[in-house]
């Protein structure tokens, strides 16, 4: 509808796809995106040709493309002399074998590595690694979120440790946040690269969030 609002990218971390590494869920990352062949690799189980992606499974595959025309690198083969994609790792599918073949099917439609419908997000620029102490608690939980999300989808993420987290004021250096700002637009800069310029160790440095029960335990 014209006027509306595009609507918002999900941003993954690396950490995240690689949670998705098995036969029946099957996520990849390449060139900044974030894909789900699940369903690809179910409609064809048993091929050969989905072996190299199974095994890629879980990790990022950006070094398979050429990402001037974001397809599959290509070479010259030695002795054919002919133009064919460079698959190290072994043929994959909607791929063209090495040489002339008449059972290869080519109405597949669009590759898969083109198909926008599979993709579920944007692999992050940076993770940001922080601290989450519970102030009723004293439990301190160690989170990783991307530096794009504002603090509303980083407390999504904690709510698979505590799923109570709606109730709770989320504060930094005794400060409310402003759950629709990231980090950085909260006052919370990413200063890894200063730690590692001075030899520091980033992990005893992570930024600690603290939360302030409200008294209502109402699920929101």
């Amino acid at each position: 509808m014209e006027g509306s609002a595009l609507p918002r990218s999900r941003y993954l971390t690396q950490t995240d796809v690689a949670l998705h590494n098995e036969e029946n869920d099957v996520w990849v990352s390449y060139l900044g995106h974030v894909y789900d062949l699940t369903s690809l690799c179910a409609e064809h189980k048993g091929s050969t040709l989905i072996r190299p992606i199974l095994e890629a499974a879980g990790s990022d595959i950006s070094h398979w493309f050429n990402k001037t025309t974001l397809d599959i690198r290509t070479r010259i083969d030695e002795e054919t002399g002919c133009l064919q994609y460079s698959t190290p790792m072994g043929r994959f599918l909607h791929t063209p074998p090495p040489f002339p073949c008449s059972n290869w099917k080519t109405n597949f439609g669009t590759p898969w590595w083109q198909n926008d419908k599979c993709r579920v997000g944007v692999v992050t620029k940076h993770s940001r690694h922080l601290r989450i102490i519970n102030t009723l608690t004293s439990q301190e939980s160690a989170l990783e979120a991307c530096e794009e999300e504002t603090l509303s989808e980083i407390l999504e993420r904690y709510l698979y440790i505590n799923r109570h987290a709606k109730c709770y004021t989320w504060k930094y250096n005794g400060v409310p946040l402003d759950m629709g700002r990231t980090l950085q637009e909260n006052g919370i800069a990413n200063q890894d690269d200063d730690f590692y310029n001075l030899g520091m160790d980033e992990e005893e440095w992570r930024p600690a969030i603290m939360l302030y029960y409200n008294d209502d335990l109402t699920e929101m």
